[in-house]
């Protein structure tokens, strides 16, 4: 149970303070003391309030700055004159609870009680407390006592206005209406921060932050200004105020551990202390640091030497330091002996002098008796002070005001809020609407805050030192100084100031910074180092955006500038070069007889001829021989000649290919093989026809294969392969062309297949003729081997096929000039086959007719030919193993006028008299006279023409302003303001005639003669002779230009409506100068956001040619100029018509786009969505016109905001020329409205009119009872005022300008001497009343404030959308509106050109989806670029993506290039095609030497098997067996033990296979040398068991190999990465190349040494004679493993795997049908043979 206690406090502050005593009270809450006492909350008992401890002097300073303030107020006469400002300053002791105890303790005016009736009124609660109320409090410090205060204040409207609150969040006027404050928001500060990091290229900073408003909302300002510019923060510390110690530390090792070197600190400065000693500790000094306003310029930091290491080249910002004149002295004169009650400094007095000021005691106290006592008892000991202590000795920080930041925001603080209660006090007060003007005026007891916070709102004053002072909301601009922490010789650091910041601008000296580093160098903050040309950025995965990867540009592909976020690819006849920085013309390559591939595969060449050439001359020599006349010698010379032909048509494929090379080459290739092989052809057939005719029966078979018919025969295969080739190279021959399609720096230059059937023909004929010979030559080998070159034959044909079987696969695989070189190899491999193999045998037989010279060099000339032909293999295995908008914008020239014109513009115009005269320039007239330019008289000037409307009601607003301000009793009072309006006529030159005549007080010349005068009337006298000190007018940007620059050297300034180029907003240039329309900048802005929003990237543009406009991606732009509108506007409507463009953006005068329209209407051009600019958005002309209306409809424009003029439609319709005879544009206005001449037109026109009314005589006079009530046209028409608007602001502006200048005394103009006269109107100087425009800050008659920004004011706009309307003219419909930089559309209203509901699209190129990249188009803009599908490998999953990301190297690309996928993993599996044919290949050699064994089993008894050793037979079908079988194992999944078992069973297999193929052929050449004398023994040195032994021992040295190999490198189950696609290769990796070379190499060495033994024993007996079959055997093995090492290398993925199961099968079926088909032949189906008496005959 609570005690209960009515309107009672629970406890007592220490209520300690400052008062002094005035008319009006104001109070005041500092943290005096920095140790706020600790609160007992144990919830048993009332809360005990201790008191707080730690006196502050810079917080006593702030204290001492206020009351400074109010005396030197007090002192002033012109402020607050007789009234006096006191004060209430309480200390809030840094604590919520104490601040708001304190605030309501001043605005009640009581310290603890509150026995407040109901019925006291807000004064009475003071007058009962004994203490005066404070209307407004100036404080607290921080932002949370801010939000707190100005929320619980808030309902009772008492301002609040803190001196160093600078949360954004306390701008919300919404929230804290009464809040305001003298030091700018956070938002400007993070600003600078942000500006600072872009400006150092600081891309990776870290921040340190406080848990309270002040840092966090700052942070995440910072955060909105750096996002999308490229910096990022690596870490966000925060430091919670309940755990400081702990934070602090986890702080320090942060950013000890973080890889930025910038690092951003936002929290008091006693936080940044603890942070810097940690740092200290762990020798952490190479950090640059930020730092907030909260502790830049802390002394206490500075001094501290213990961390200057850590602290040195810190970059601040600080609140701007600012002179108080004779603020320092008014410290060092404090006393606690003249200030007996000021308990503060007597505190301050004993702390710092240590001794004690003696008694100070007095009747009004205004702290507890007793708590002083108790503060005296603590301190007796203290001894009484001499009297001599003065603060003006005293270096401290109390009494330095070098720079005063914080103090000079509180004397500001103080000013504003004297001058409020100076506006409220004033009497009368006829614009707050608070007031009641009935009621009695404000006196200083009888303030109302509400009315005071009002006053507060409008406050706009020049400070003491000349600075202007406004709220603008709550804030006020931003000024910052921007300083360096440098150290100084003895260790500590100082502060040195190095910029500035003002608004926007940042003005900075880097020469002046030490960095932290001790250098000049900008020390770098980085998380990644900007990619270098030749580099693309990749954003890590996870990671900030500034943390990328700098991937080179994979080949072809280029950047050429610095960060670079995607490679360009090259064009395909380019490539890039070695840096990725420039694309290089691709290397025309070919295979050339310079490099090493060409020299190999010449010398090759020409050695076969040089070869082939000894051989003819050899068979030339030894014509007559028999073994050269066997078998027809023509066409062994013929054979010669065509093998020749061959090794020369080689050389054709070498060099440049050309249009005759390419189609020779083919055409040579296959006439010369075809003559080779039909030679072969027709001798293979004499020899059977030979042996054939010996049979009964048959002798005159060989009559019908003579010379003759064999001449005859060669002759038609060959011709042929000639027609073949005729009709292939007339219709599609090979063509040189580069292929483009290879990846690379170089581009093959190659002879291209046309035609792949015609290739396909002359090889499938050589292909024909070759399998015949070999089928014919397999016939005939069984006759008598002296006289049969059937042998021979069959020999050359089995390699001459296995080369050209093997060409095909390496042809197709084999990349640029290597096809070339793969072809020629394979004709020099085949070619080669024919001398070795069909003419050296029968040279070596005709050795043994004891020719011992030719044996000799025949030998010789076989070794040296076999070594070419080794090297030429050798080398040629080497070769192909390794393989923006520009705008016009001209002045036009002005006449120079000197004392007198060149004629007189026509000088009509509207004249009122006053005492003050305002000068007006409008275009009247939008027809002007044509100008006689043929420089050889003066120009003649004729009247303008055309009557606009609009520019008619300008003028009358201007006048009606005029009148309405001098009907005010507050603005301009006792002064009656005149104008004098003239006609510009649309023209520089007479605008400006006019503005001379305007401020120099004559019309067209200085030489005026008294006739002169009297012709224009006295009136005319006196308006001429009165010079006007302003003018508004300037319609378009360039007369505006052109009238600022002639008049600003007489500083006379200009008020312009309707000028709206941004180029204006110059000070430098146009410091007279302002207008009351928005800046183009804004306009452009909003157009900018409409196509952003409406996703426009593709517009075209048209301007007039003095309008600037601006607009992303351009399609065109068009300029208009007025002299020549016709042509132009055609052109441009035939630009519009022809572009793809859909929405155009017309920055032109309504006038220009009508004829635009009238243009695009002729054209029936109607599908086009326009884009208004303000000058013809609202135009009714355009509006009306039903010509045109199909073309303008869906319009849609931004247009000057519009507002209503109360009044101004009464004044137009009372216009009459009876009531106004000397207003010439009303008069003339009146006869083409009405058709009818005023009656008082005649009368009162002035002489100079007197021809005009002569020629409108033919006009009846009006009756007089006509009246503008019922007219209803453009001029009558107030329902969108809008540049009638801006014109009569521009009159106010005026108006209150005047009004400030003539109020006397005048003492805040800095250009006045107050020794001078007040102004008057007679002596306005337009320099004075210049400064007084700058300074207009009013609230016009409708309630809305008014100022100028530089000449400027806020952007406020319209957006208007055109809608048509059921009599087919259009209406004006308001869609949305743009205040500042906020758009506010109202979609769902639009109607647009198309007529439909849906956005009109204009694109140059549709947003690429996901899956494409962009890629522009060179030389266009960036809006047009192609959508490219991303490479395999790479994706992009957002529209519009600028380049795509490549997937990892486990993942691929979907075939929408959108996701990245697993990879699919392949290897050769027994359910694709090719290996279930590949099984069944395998299988079948299975099962057909499973038959074969089975054969011979059955019969093992029979001669055939039983000759050498059925034993061995048997053996090597078990070893083909395996071969097939071992094949399987390469088929499927390889795991861990297939990779290892595959090669093992591969290697042995095979070993065992040919050991035993070696052995039977020793066993041949054994049995039939052992039959010579002298060699009975040999046999038995190599019997059966001899025999098994040796297969044993060969097949045990592979097992060793294969052991040795695996068990220590085996081949592993890998994924193949590195090639390129969806699926990845599961394969067995050789681990070690040298194992597997050494399993291979050993079964070669057992092949080569079978082969040669198997050669030589060839000539043996054929019936028993084994080695003929073997040798064909090895020659297959042989060709087919050679074939197998260049297409093993090149296959990729599993067709590795498919090439050495096809090399296993082959070489399997070849050993088993070349050894055992014979066998099985003469077992199954030549039985009579199988006897031992046939293979023992010989």
């Amino acid at each position: 149970m609570v005690q209960g206690r009515v309107c009672s406090q629970w406890g007592t502050l220490s209520n300690k303070g400052l008062s002094q005593d005035g008319d009006v009270m104001i109070g005041g809450l500092f943290n005096l003391y920095l140790m706020p006492s600790a609160i007992e909350q144990g919830f048993t008992k009332l809360p005990h309030y201790e008191p707080c401890t730690g006196l502050d002097p810079v917080s006593l300073k702030y204290m001492y700055a206020m009351a400074y303030a109010v005396e030197e107020i007090n002192r002033n006469n012109s402020l607050l004159p007789g009234v006096s400002l006191g004060y209430r300053i309480l200390d809030s002791c840094a604590r919520y609870p104490w601040a708001l105890q304190n605030a309501l303790s001043l605005v009640g005016g009581d310290t603890s009680s509150c026995d407040l009736t109901a019925t006291d009124n807000y004064e009475q609660r003071g007058e009962k407390a004994g203490v005066k109320s404070v209307p407004l409090i100036i404080g607290p410090s921080s932002s949370t006592s801010s939000k707190v205060l100005s929320r619980i204040l808030g309902p009772l409207s008492i301002p609040v206005i803190s001196y160093l609150a600078s949360c954004p969040c306390l701008s919300d006027r919404l929230k804290f209406p009464n809040f305001f404050r003298t030091i700018p928001s956070d938002i400007y500060q993070a600003r600078v921060f942000a500006r600072l990091a872009i400006r150092f290229n600081w891309t990776w900073i870290g921040a340190v932050v406080v848990n309270n408003d002040y840092s966090q909302m700052s942070l995440q300002v910072l955060q909105d200004e750096i996002q999308g510019k490229g910096v990022c923060l690596e870490f966000i510390q925060t430091i919670r105020l309940e755990n400081a110690e702990s934070d602090t530390r986890r702080a320090a090792i942060r950013i000890q551990a973080s890889s930025a070197r910038v690092i951003l600190i936002i929290c008091w400065y006693t936080y940044v202390k603890r942070i810097f000693l940690e740092l200290a500790k762990r020798n952490v000094t190479d950090r640059q640091f930020l730092a907030s306003e909260s502790w830049s310029t802390s002394r206490d930091l500075l001094l501290d030497l213990s961390t200057s290491k850590v602290a040195s080249g810190v970059l601040g910002v600080a609140i701007r330091s600012s002179p108080i004149p004779g603020f320092g002295s008014y410290i060092t004169s404090l006393n606690p002996r003249h200030h007996p009650d000021d308990e503060f400094i007597r505190e301050f007095w004993e702390k710092v002098f240590a001794c004690s000021p003696g008694a100070t005691q007095s009747p009004s106290l205004t702290y507890s008796f007793t708590y002083a006592h108790k503060q005296s008892s603590q301190k007796a000991s203290l001894p009484l002070c001499n009297g001599s202590e003065s603060l003006g000795v005293l270096q401290h920080l109390f009494t330095d005001v070098s720079h005063l930041r914080v103090s000079y925001n509180v004397y500001l603080a103080v000013y504003a809020a004297a001058h409020a209660l100076h506006s409220l006090l004033s009497c009368p007060d006829t614009v707050n609407p608070l007031r009641n003007y009935s009621s009695a005026c404000s006196s200083p007891k009888h303030i109302k805050p509400v009315e005071l916070l009002w006053h507060l709102n409008k406050v706009n004053v020049t400070t003491p030192h000349g600075e202007m002072f406004n709220f603008q909301g709550a804030d006020i601009p931003a000024k910052y100084d921007l300083i360096n922490w440098q150290s100084t010789p003895d260790g500590s650091l100082k502060r040195v100031l190095i910029g500035r910041v003002d608004g926007f601008d940042l003005h900075l000296n880097e020469s002046a910074i030490q960095w932290s580093t001790g250098s000049n160098q900008v020390p770098s903050s980085v998380c990644s180092e900007s990619c270098p040309p030749g580099t693309r950025k990749a954003n890590r995965k996870g990671e900030a955006v500034c943390c990328f990867d700098c991937i080179q540009c994979a080949d072809g592909e280029i950047s050429i500038k610095t960060g670079s976020l995607s490679c360009e690819r090259c064009p395909s006849e380019f490539w890039s070069n070695a840096g990725r920085t420039t694309c290089i013309p691709r290397q025309v390559d070919f295979l050339s007889f310079n490099e090493t591939l060409g020299i190999t595969l010449t010398t090759a060449a020409v050695s076969g001829v040089v070869v082939t050439t000894a051989v003819f001359v050899v068979f030339l020599y030894y014509r007559h021989t028999p073994m050269v006349r066997a078998n027809n010698s023509e066409l062994s010379f013929l054979l010669l000649l065509s093998l020749k032909l061959c090794f020369l048509c080689s050389l054709v494929f070498i060099g440049r290919p050309s249009v005759w090379s390419c189609r020779f080459q083919q055409a040579a290739f296959g006439i010369s093989f075809v003559l080779c092989v039909s030679c072969l052809l027709v001798k293979t057939i004499v020899v059977l026809a030979a042996f054939h005719s010996a049979q009964p029966g048959s002798e005159r078979l060989i009559r019908w294969f003579g010379p003759g018919q064999q001449r005859g025969s060669v002759c038609l295969f060959t011709c042929i392969q000639v027609i073949i080739c005729a009709i292939w190279l007339s219709l599609s021959p090979p063509v040189p062309q580069r292929d483009l399609g290879h990846q690379g720096s170089k581009v093959t230059l190659e002879c291209a297949m046309d035609s792949v059937v015609g290739f396909s023909l002359v090889l499938g004929y050589i292909g024909l003729l070759a399998g015949t010979c070999l089928i014919l030559a397999f016939l005939a080998r069984k006759l008598p081997d002296n006289f049969n070159e059937a042998k021979l034959i069959s020999f050359s044909m089995l390699i001459f096929c296995a080369v050209w079987v093997a060409f095909v696969p390496a042809y197709v695989s084999s990349p640029g000039k290597y096809v070339v070189a793969v072809e020629m190899f394979a004709i020099l491999a085949s070619s080669y086959a024919g001398p070795p193999g069909s003419l050296l045998p029968p040279a070596r037989t005709f050795a043994a007719f004891h020719s011992s010279t030719f044996r000799s060099a025949f030998l010789t000339l076989g070794a040296a030919h076999r070594n070419l032909a080794s090297l030429t293999v050798s080398w040629l295995l080497v070769g192909l193993v390794g393989r923006q908008l520009g705008l016009r914008v001209g002045l036009q020239s002005v006449q120079t006028l000197t004392c007198s014109g060149w004629g007189t513009p026509g000088k009509q115009g509207v004249f009122q008299e006053g005492d003050v005269v305002i000068g007006g320039l409008f275009s009247l007239h939008y027809q002007p006279p044509a100008m006689d330019h043929d420089f050889t008289q003066l120009p003649h000037y004729k009247p303008c023409t055309g009557l606009d409307h609009g520019s008619l009601q300008y003028i009358y607003a201007m006048a009606y302003a005029v009148e309405e301000i001098n009907h005010s009793r507050n603005l301009l009072p006792g002064v009656k303001l005149g104008y004098r309006i003239f006609d510009s006529c649309g023209r520089h030159p007479w605008a400006l005639q006019a503005a001379l005549s305007l401020v120099g007080g004559d019309s067209g010349n200085c030489n005026l003669t008294a006739a002169d005068e009297e012709e224009h009337g006295e009136m005319r006298k006196k308006l001429d002779s009165r010079i006007v000190p302003v003018i508004i007018g300037g319609a378009s940007s360039v007369t505006a230009q052109i009238l600022s620059k002639i008049l600003g050297p007489l500083s006379v300034p200009l008020i312009s409506y309707l000028s709206s180029c941004p180029c204006l907003s110059d000070r430098q240039q146009f410091p007279n100068f302002f207008r009351t329309i928005p800046s183009d900048i804004y306009q452009a802005r909003a157009m900018a956001r409409l196509a952003i929003r409406f996703h426009w990237t593709w517009i075209g543009a048209i301007f007039q040619e003095e309008i600037r406009g601006a607009g992303v991606c351009l399609a065109f732009v068009e300029t208009l100029r007025r002299e020549n509108i016709v042509s132009d506007a055609r052109r441009a409507a035939l630009t519009i018509q022809a572009s793809a463009a859909k929405v155009i953006l017309v920055f032109s005068w309504y006038t220009d786009v009508r004829e635009l329209f009238v243009q695009l209407d002729n054209m029936n051009v109607t599908d086009r969505q326009f884009l208004a600019s303000e000058a013809w958005s609202t135009s009714t002309d355009l509006l009306q016109n039903l010509a045109t209306s199909k073309v303008a409809r869906g319009a849609l424009g931004v247009a000057i905001r519009s507002s209503a003029i109360p009044g101004f439609e009464t004044y137009l319709k009372s216009l009459n020329p009876s009531r106004h005879p000397d207003d010439e544009f009303l008069r003339e206005f009146w006869e083409k409205e009405f058709g009818c001449r005023p009656l008082s037109t005649v009368a009162s026109s002035p002489p100079s009119h007197a021809k005009i009314s002569l020629q409108k005589a033919s006009l009846p006079l009006c009756s007089g009872s006509e009246s503008l009530e019922g007219v209803k046209n453009h001029f009558t028409d107030v329902s969108q005022l809008r540049v009638t608007y801006n014109v009569y602001l521009a009159v106010y502006a005026a108006a209150h300008a005047l009004h400030s200048l003539l109020s006397c005394p005048d003492t805040v103009n800095p250009l006045r001497s107050y020794s001078s006269t007040c102004s008057s109107p007679k002596h306005i100087k337009p320099v004075e009343l210049l400064q007084h425009i700058n300074n207009a800050n009013f609230t016009t008659p409708q309630g809305e404030e008014f100022y100028f920004q530089e000449g400027d004011i806020l952007a406020k706009y319209d957006l208007v959308n055109w809608q048509s309307t059921p009599d087919g003219s259009l209406k004006l419909v308001l869609i949305g509106r743009v205040d500042g930089f906020d758009l506010h559309l109202h979609e769902s209203a639009i109607h647009w050109s198309t007529g439909s509901n849906q956005v009109p699209s204009s694109v140059c190129s549709e947003s690429c989806p996901p899956g494409t990249r962009k890629a522009n188009r060179k030389g266009e803009a960036v809006c047009c670029f192609d959508c490219i599908q991303c490479a395999d490998g790479e994706i992009s999953n957002k529209s519009g993506s600028l380049s795509c990301e490549p997937c990892p190297s486990e993942f691929w690309s979907n075939a929408g290039r959108t996701a990245c996928i697993p990879r699919q993993v392949d290897f050769l599996s027994f359910n694709e095609t090719l290996g279930i044919t590949l099984t069944t290949a395998a299988v079948s050699g299975a099962a057909v030497t499973a038959a074969v064994f089975v054969v011979f089993l059955y019969h093992r008894q029979t001669p055939v098997v039983r000759a050498n050793n059925s034993e061995l037979s048997f053996l090597l079908l078990l070893s083909l067996k395996l071969c097939f079988l071992c094949s399987l194992v390469f088929i499927g999944r390889p795991s861990v033990w297939s990779c290892r078992f595959q090669q093992a069973a591969f290697g042995i297999s095979f070993v065992l296979c040919v050991s035993c193929l070696q052995v039977k052929t020793i066993v041949v050449l054994a049995a039939f040398r052992s039959a010579q004398p002298g060699s009975e023994r040999l046999i038995r040195w190599f019997g059966p068991g001899q025999q098994r032994g040796s297969v044993c021992l060969l097949t045990c040295i592979q097992v060793l190999i294969c052991a040795v190999w695996l068990s220590l490198n085996p081949p592993i189950p890998q994924r193949d990465l590195g090639f390129q696609g969806s699926k990845v290769t599961l394969e067995c990796a050789m681990a070690s190349v040298v194992g597997f070379s050494l399993v291979l190499g050993y079964i070669g060495l057992l092949a080569g040494t079978c082969l040669i033994l198997a050669f030589l024993a060839r000539k043996l007996p054929d019936n028993f004679n084994e080695a003929q079959l073997i040798t064909f055997s090895m020659l297959i093995f042989c060709a087919v493993w050679v074939a197998f090492v260049p297409a093993y290398i090149n296959s990729p993925g599993k067709y590795t795997v498919a090439v050495e199961i096809f090399a296993i099968l082959a070489s399997s079926y070849g050993l088993l049908f070349c050894i055992f088909a014979p066998k099985c032949f003469i077992i199954l189906l030549k039985p009579e043979k199988n006897t031992k008496k046939h293979l023992m005959a010989r």
